[in-house]
């Protein structure tokens, strides 16, 4: 799950909030800024943007002023409406691209990938064995642009087809969408007219016979009027041809013959066959753009330029991408009014751009741009507000579907076999072999095995060809880290677990004796019956009764080959629950924390001294395992050629509960019971984690560093649990108000609510005022020591009191109440008559608050004890207090000193107890000054007793007290 934490990190950039410049000039990048697509507005009317050299942005006319083709007014409106038409369709963006809020839009946020031109020597050339390394750029051949694709070639001739290639995952379909919306909006002023086609669609037709005319006007019904003039826009006319791969080409003149006519009907393949041999519109302008393996679909006589979508072959690319995603306005709260500010938003950006200065397999894996998407979406899902049912599994599965949804791995294949079945098939072994023998590094061999296990015919040779040049570059990467020179990652750390997941779901994963014997076993199964049934047929005419039993006997192989099956699901599930609950690393940080650390470079997850350096942890594999059962994740797998049948999924939740339910009864400690909480949120199975956390009585996340989206994952785990907790302990959680807010439904069902050392304010008292007044509060302890509660959180907390009925001990100790805050508690505390105990220690309280507090202690029908230690009291007033407490009958104890009279408190363990837990948060000179008080206090009662049994109390206690001490240190410590 890391990224390679030990290379070294660079410092900090400065300048990071504004647009950062590419080191060399030859790279062209683009931003545009706009206003977001929404509703009706012009088209050509003036946009704000920044141009950079290279860019597609012209300055040429606007789309409102036409050439001499389009000059009528019924072909103006027209080619009006087809601009308007194209915008609204391409600037829709998938769900998974709404999450980033409501401006997002593809024509606010782009940066253009590297396009380097190849020539037809170059795509001659025989791959790598992996075809991994990325080809040096060839001397004398800059990269491109896209306003330069269609300029003269090197010798001055006309170029009018232009292929584009590239790997999954480079940006060739957003390349597209942003040049066909830069068309719209007249940025593309060379052509007047322009019409794509997705290749996947055309396909879809089969050999039904249809003109170019026909399909132009089925699929753009604002272009009929306009499709006389067609043939006359000679250049200017621009066809752009997208996903070539789907298409079947055939140039052959026996199996495609020549047509020039656009109304003709024809076989879609054969009218883009004839546009490509320019004997149909033989002036128009064609852009196409295909997966690697497609380029020699297209004879190179045809084809004028050729070039490689490179990715974000630049670091400053991926940088300008992070910070444009990540500052977008008005992403607007989420739940429980949680918002991103913009300062968290910079400082992320920060960090990233950090990381990928410092850390060069990030950037590597950024090269792809739809790995910086995904950067980008698991950041906004670690920090934004969560949209509702979004899981870490869903952001991967979701990731997939953008890049593979509905893509076959060879469209000339019969079997029309899923690009992402294969993957999952290959890649996912080679991941969960990774996981299994707890390595994340893989030499060439390793790789090659994995891929040509099983492949023996010349189709299966020319699917993984396919796959090699295509997709392998998605999955794997070589790695950069230094000491591991030739050896392949994927692509990122936490892909490989995902995948791993996905081998098992899918039951890709099988012994020897599981892909023999299922066979052998419903053979022989059959035959038993065929055979028992014949036997017992002439067992009535024969004495041969004994026969029949004994072939019977053949029926109960299938039944033995199931429950070896159940038993490796049982050993996959064992597995799975041990790498949750693994505690190999020193300080196992929650899996959540080491994402972010992985993504952003902070420091990650330690390792014990004596360990090996290169122990992985793999605990992201069974989360990943639980969210692929989710019935949500089971329904995009199937759209993607990977079905995992529901008996299978069934029975692998079965598997996994019974293990979860002998080792999650057992006390973890609180990153892991996080994890385990977070397993439960990515299944997404609401039946399945009552079952499990149903012996769940302690909450104990102490020390976990509770995010939005932590508190989240346990309110939507826990919150609608029916049995109630013993502890809730949040004490040091970084805790905020809509913290607070988010997980009032596991604190309603808490006894005891420990929220300690969370810096919580008086704002956040008016959710605990709430959270007491609700009818279904349970609380009976609440301790909220350590915070700055202040006197007004104090008031607020007063109002819960008076309606709540549960609460019997509440902690204010160390909450800046002062003598204001312990006056408004001696004036109000009579109207709770449930509470037992308070402690209002440690408050810099004086005499007056402290007397006026006890003697209304005194006098309340149900409060025992009252804390009011290290508070600034006089000599005279701890008398007092000692006097008033000797003679309540009935009344509040006050503890206020290590000793009672001439013995010692009962409570003086207690007092030493909260001092050494915040030793090291509380202002060390001061609690050294009300030690050494303690300290005189003890000395002198034990001058003053002659019982020997008080002495060597009084001594056990002022040694405990004088330790304390030495660990302040000197005075001036």
């Amino acid at each position: 799950m890391r990224w390679g934490c030990h290379l070294p990190r660079a410092s900090w950039s400065p300048g990071l909030g504004r647009v950062l410049q590419p080191a060399d000039e030859r790279i062209p990048f683009l931003i545009h800024w706009s206003w977001p697509l929404k509703g009706e507005r012009p088209l050509g009317s003036p946009r704000a943007f920044i141009r950079h050299n290279g860019s597609s942005v012209g300055n040429g006319p606007s789309c409102g002023r036409h050439g001499q083709l389009f000059r009528g007014i019924a072909a103006s409106e027209a080619l009006q409406r087809h601009r308007h038409n194209l915008a609204e369709w391409f600037s829709r963006l998938p769900r998974e691209e709404r999450q980033f809020g409501p401006t997002f839009a593809l024509d606010t946020v782009h940066v253009d990938p590297v396009i380097r031109e190849s020539t037809p020597d170059e795509l001659l050339r025989p791959l790598a064995e992996l075809a991994l390394e990325r080809q040096p750029p060839s001397a004398g051949l800059p990269p491109l642009a896209l306003s330069q694709l269609f300029d003269p070639d090197a010798c001055g001739r006309r170029v009018q087809t232009v292929v584009l290639y590239g790997t999954v995952g480079t940006g060739k379909s957003t390349l597209v969408r942003k040049m066909v919306l830069d068309w719209c909006y007249g940025r593309l002023p060379a052509f007047e007219l322009l019409i794509p086609f997705s290749c996947e669609d055309l396909s879809s037709l089969g050999p039904a016979p249809a003109s170019l005319c026909q399909l132009v006007a089925q699929r753009y019904t604002a272009l009929k009027e306009v499709l006389p003039l067609m043939a006359a826009a000679g250049s200017r006319l621009l066809f752009v041809l997208h996903g070539l791969e789907h298409l079947n080409l055939n140039f052959s003149l026996a199996s495609t013959g020549l047509c020039s006519d656009p109304e003709k009907p024809e076989a879609p393949a054969a009218i883009i066959t004839n546009l490509l041999r320019k004997y149909m519109l033989p002036e128009a302008s064609i852009l196409v753009t295909t997966r690697s393996s497609a380029i020699g679909r297209i004879p190179s006589k045809y084809v004028g330029r050729y070039g490689e979508i490179c990715g974000f072959s630049d670091t400053n690319l991926q940088k300008l991408y992070f910070q444009l995603r990540f500052n977008q306005p008005d992403c607007g709260p989420g739940a429980g009014g949680v918002s991103v500010t913009p300062a968290q938003r910079d400082h992320l950006v920060q960090m990233l751009t950090r990381n990928l200065e410092g850390h060069h397999q990030i950037a590597a894996a950024c090269f792809l741009p739809s790995y910086c998407w995904l950067v980008c979406a698991t950041l906004h899902f670690l920090h934004a507000p969560t949209p509702a049912g979004q899981t870490l599994t869903s952001i991967y599965t979701s990731f997939l579907r953008l890049n593979f949804s509905g893509e076959m791995l060879d469209s000339t294949d019969p079997s029309k076999l899923s690009l992402m079945a294969y993957a999952a098939r290959t890649m996912g072994k080679l991941a969960y072999e990774g996981v299994s023998s707890r390595k994340t590094y893989f030499s060439e061999e390793d790789v090659r095995g994995c891929l040509e296990a099983g492949v023996q015919t010349e189709e299966e040779f020319q699917l993984l060809r396919v796959f090699r040049r295509d997709a392998l570059r998605f999955f794997l990467a070589p790695c950069v880290e230094p000491g591991h020179a030739g050896t392949f990652v994927f692509t990122v750390p936490a892909m490989q677990e995902y995948l791993a997941a996905l081998y098992i779901v899918l039951g890709l994963r099988k012994t020897t004796l599981q892909r023999v014997g299922k066979e052998v076993a419903e053979l022989v199964g059959r035959v038993g019956e065929d055979v028992s049934l014949v036997l017992g047929i002439m067992a009535k005419l024969l004495p041969l009764r004994a026969l029949p039993l004994l072939f019977n006997l053949l029926k109960v192989v299938p039944r033995v080959f199931g429950r070896v099956v159940g038993k490796s699901r049982e050993a996959v599930a064992q597995a799975m629950v041990l790498e949750m609950f693994r505690e190999e690393d020193y300080y196992n940080d929650d899996v959540l924390d080491q994402i972010g650390a992985s993504i952003l470079g902070v420091e990650g997850p330690r390792r014990h001294p004596d360990e090996p350096p290169d122990d992985e942890v793999f605990e992201l594999f069974p989360m990943f395992m639980g969210g692929l059962l989710s019935a949500h994740n089971r329904a995009v797998l199937a759209q993607l050629g990977c079905p995992i049948k529901t008996l299978d999924a069934l029975e692998n939740a079965q598997a996994i509960k019974k293990k979860l339910g002998k080792l999650g009864r057992q006390v973890l400690p609180p990153s892991e019971l996080l994890d385990h909480l977070f397993f439960h949120y990515e299944f997404q199975n609401q039946r399945f984690s009552a079952e499990v956390l149903g012996s769940l009585r302690q909450l104990n996340l102490a020390g976990v560093r509770m995010t939005p989206l932590k508190c989240t994952v346990v309110a939507a785990v826990l919150g609608s649990g029916r049995h109630a907790l013993d502890e809730v302990n949040l004490a040091s959680c970084q805790l905020d108000p809509a913290g607070l807010r988010t997980l009032t439904p596991v604190f309603l069902r808490a006894r005891k609510l420990g929220l300690q050392l969370n810096s919580l304010g008086p704002e956040a008292c008016r959710d605990l005022r709430d959270l007491l007044l609700h009818d279904q509060c349970q609380v009976t302890t609440l301790r909220l020591s350590n915070n700055p509660l202040m006197a007004a959180g104090v008031a607020l907390l007063l109002e819960g009191l008076a309606g709540n009925t549960s609460l019997k001990h509440l902690s204010l100790l160390h909450t800046g109440l002062g003598d204001e805050g312990l006056e408004l508690l001696a004036a109000q505390l009579d109207r709770n008559q449930q509470l037992q105990e308070l402690n209002v220690a440690y408050n810099g309280a004086g005499d007056t608050a402290a007397l006026a507090l006890a003697k209304a202690a005194w006098k309340h029908p149900s409060l025992e004890l009252l804390h009011l230690y290290f508070n600034e009291l006089s000599s005279e007033c701890r008398q007092a207090l000692r006097d008033l407490g000797s003679t309540a009958e009935g009344g509040a104890r006050v503890v206020v000193s290590l000793t009672e009279g001439t013995a010692v408190s009962e409570y003086w363990s207690v007092i030493l107890g909260e001092v050494q837990r915040n030793l090291n948060s509380w202002d060390r000179s001061r609690v050294r000054r009300h030690l050494e008080l303690l300290l005189r206090d003890l000395e002198d009662n034990r001058g003053a007793t002659l019982n020997p049994w008080r002495k060597a109390q009084l001594l056990r206690v002022e040694g405990e007290v004088r330790a304390l001490l030495e660990q302040l240190g000197g005075p001036g410590s």
